[in-house]
């Protein structure tokens, strides 16, 4: 069987345990603390890094882009894919890839996570200790722009790529879902990219997801609410 190293509240290792789900495909999750970097796993990821995918075969892929590829290269097919089947497709879900795992961690998923979770998990010669609440105020106030043009976006296709679920669907829901175990979410004003999201949340891949648990960082009690 496969194995996955991750961290659960990780938004990249959470993209890629949706798309195991996607891809009807069982792992074993193995968690790793990557700050705490065990010897066992650095010598499979020498950087630390997660998250890590073992296939069946021995074959190592470590972070989320070479995975992600590594999954629909050997996982999809022309009637299931993930990146698409044209090159348009193709570079579209590449482009929104981009966006969500590029500017919208940078500006508001990361700094949440790092706030309001991370400090609070690492020691403080790490970077553990108390929160920015500045940081954390910012990114909040630059959500409501991304959020406001992915509903744009679902209001606009089938899906945030196009006709067809993809992995930019899935990146975009893991980092929400961050913000959403995180309670850092209003939707107020957002009620499209609200739709999308319990779409996306009523999907079996997400189920796994809702019964995370971070020791020591509970969740809302509507992080498991699919109407919410």
């Amino acid at each position: 069987m496969p194995k996955v190293y991750h961290f659960a509240l990780d938004p990249f290792c959470r993209r890629l345990r949706l798309m195991l789900g996607e891809f009807g495909m069982e792992a074993e999750l193995i968690e790793v603390r990557p700050w705490e970097a065990p010897p066992e796993f650095l010598r499979i990821s020498p950087f630390g890094d997660v998250p890590v995918f073992m296939d069946d075969n021995g074959t190592v892929v470590s972070g989320i882009v070479a995975a992600g590829e590594y999954l629909e290269e050997t996982r999809g097919t022309p009637e299931r894919t993930l990146y698409g089947t044209t090159a348009a497709e193709k570079a579209e879900t590449r482009m929104l890839l981009s966006w969500f795992e590029g500017r919208f961690f940078h500006e508001v998923t990361g700094p949440i996570y790092m706030e309001k979770a991370l400090r609070r998990l690492l020691p403080r010669e790490k970077g553990g200790g108390a929160p920015d609440t500045r940081r954390v105020r910012a990114a909040m106030e630059r959500k409501k722009d991304h959020l406001t043009r992915l509903g744009q976006l679902a209001d606009e296709r089938k899906w945030l790529a196009g006709d067809f679920l993809s992995a930019a669907d899935l990146a975009a829901a893991a980092q929400i879902s961050v913000l959403d175990y995180l309670d850092a979410l209003d939707w107020n004003g957002l009620e499209s990219a609200k739709l999308w999201y319990q779409r996306m949340k009523s999907r079996p891949a997400f189920r796994p997801l809702l019964s995370d648990r971070v020791r020591g960082i509970a969740p809302p009690s509507l992080y498991t609410a699919l109407d919410f």
